[in-house]
């Protein structure tokens, strides 16, 4: 089945105090560009993160964002108690020596260096297995989402492909009709051209060598193969830039059909198959 590059994908959870929301967007890319935003306290696992985004979503222009929505009762600080004990040894003991008045030693303390220090818990590797399953939450959603974006291509890519088919099925009707014009008009020229004479079985060679150049059977059996081929290539996983390669093949077999053409109503028919194309070609680049 088909899936589109486009998606969203949210998991949200609490790990202890811990309120974490993972979100997941991706757009279409040829290959996988990651933009990465994670709150500090997980920063060492970006790596990781990265890993799981690559194995889970393959390509695409992705943003993933990890925040911490609430910690509760953990604090990010604590004090440095044995250097503010030494701090208010040295500090009364110079007060002492000097004679002054008792001070307020806390608030000086509180102001000197190094006084606070962070604390930051180390994380488990429980915690990092459960953040990895929660960010493998997010990308299930975002890859439903890509699947159901993904039925709406294929059901537009399979009407687009029946009606290159429907109009290639009518381009025969006007070959005989084209070869009659072409040798009645080859004929007629040469009636004109004033006491000449011609040879009817060197025209008929002639005739023979022009409408082969003409002849569009291979590219309608080659272009009717391609048809074939991408609607059996869509059924296959992560075929996106497969189908772009058989698009071009079919373009390549369209524009050879209206080169040979020189018909008019054969070139219609010619320019309706290339505006299908089109808007196939369009939709392949969101696909994944």
């Amino acid at each position: 089945m088909l899936k589109s590059m486009t998606g969203y994908g949210k998991a949200t959870g609490t790990y202890n105090t811990k309120k974490i929301s993972i979100e997941v967007r991706s757009l279409n890319s040829k290959s996988l560009d990651l933009n990465v935003r994670v709150a500090p306290i997980y920063k060492e696992l970006e790596s990781e993160l990265r890993k799981v985004i690559g194995n889970e979503l393959d390509r695409g222009k992705v943003d993933l964002t990890v925040s911490l929505d609430s910690t509760g009762e953990t604090k990010s600080y604590a004090i440095n108690q044995d250097l503010a004990k030494a701090y208010y040894k040295d500090l009364k003991a110079f007060n002492d020596s000097v004679g002054e008045k008792t001070e307020d030693y806390l608030a000086l303390i509180l102001r000197m260096p190094d006084i606070f220090i962070n604390e930051k818990d180390e994380l488990s590797e429980e915690e990092k297995n459960w953040l990895i399953n929660l960010l493998k939450e997010a990308t299930d959603h975002l890859n439903v989402f890509r699947r159901q974006e993904g039925e709406a291509l294929e059901k537009e890519f399979t009407e687009r492909i029946e009606d290159i088919r429907r109009l290639l099925l009518e381009v025969p009707k006007y070959e005989n009709e084209r070869v009659t014009v072409i040798k009645e008009r080859m004929r007629k020229s040469l009636e004109e051209i004033a006491n000449s004479t011609y040879d009817d079985n060197r025209l008929e060679q002639e005739m023979i060598f022009y409408i082969e150049k003409l002849d569009v059977s291979e590219e309608k059996m080659r272009l009717m193969n391609h048809l074939d081929y991408f609607l059996t290539t869509m059924k296959l996983p992560s075929a996106g830039k497969k189908l772009g390669f058989i698009s071009q093949e079919i373009g390549r077999e369209i524009n050879t059909l209206g080169s040979k053409s020189n018909h008019g109503e054969m070139q219609k028919l010619v320019v309706d198959m290339k505006d299908n194309l089109e808007k196939i070609k369009e939709q392949i680049l969101n696909t994944l």
